[in-house]
């Protein structure tokens, strides 16, 4: 079944707009009420995108499970520690589903990307290894952030300075993207090939 695409800005809000409200709560407040407005704002942005597209992304789903249980964590035994884990978990667990499933011949970067390209095999393992390092990169990153920096600085981090890198490092693909790209095969020439061989 098709999905509904959203307009970019839709999807640049569910995907920004949590973040935003973190980030506000916290510095206006302290990072126990913006964790609690954290974990609203994910909950309404899954709720946001499966309505107007009838569909929640895999990354969106495991994301926002993760922020609920870490951000319960946090709230219920007032330990700041669990949400600042948090981005640790996801990435890790980032890293080792990609890394994983390329140890078996897998390239599930494509359910976690939603197919948004239609590559080679080769194109999608190369692509699969890249954000597997990436996320594995991001998970020690943000260890060295949270433990070595003020909580202020974490927040700053995490807003200003992950999503800005995780776009420079998907805009950096692009390349690769356009090199292994895979034409799509049109339902006439599928009909004409499946007909040269039968006459072969």
């Amino acid at each position: 079944m098709d999905k509904t695409q959203p307009h970019p800005l839709f999807k640049l809000a569910t995907e920004l707009g949590p973040l935003l409200v973190f980030f506000i709560a916290n510095a206006k407040y302290h990072l126990f009420v913006a964790t609690g407005a954290f974990m609203v704002a994910i909950v309404a942005a899954m709720i946001a995108s499966y309505v107007v597209t009838k569909h929640v992304p895999i990354m969106a789903l495991v994301t926002g499970v993760i922020v609920l249980v870490f951000g319960t964590l946090t709230l219920v035994l007032h330990d700041e520690t669990f949400i600042k884990v948090k981005p640790t978990i996801i990435y890790g667990l980032f890293a080792a589903v990609l890394g994983g499933g390329l140890l078996f011949g897998r390239s599930f970067i494509a359910v976690m990307f939603d197919q948004m390209f239609n590559l080679t095999p080769k194109g999608w393992r190369i692509l699969t290894l890249r954000w597997a390092l990436f996320f594995a990169g991001m998970a020690i990153l943000n260890e060295i952030v949270w433990r070595t920096q003020t909580t202020d600085f974490w927040v700053n981090f995490k807003v200003f300075g992950v999503t800005p890198l995780t776009m420079i490092f998907a805009i950096a693909q692009m390349p690769l993207t356009k090199r292994y790209h895979l034409e799509p095969v049109s339902l006439e020439a599928s009909e004409a090939e499946a007909g040269d061989v039968r006459q072969g």
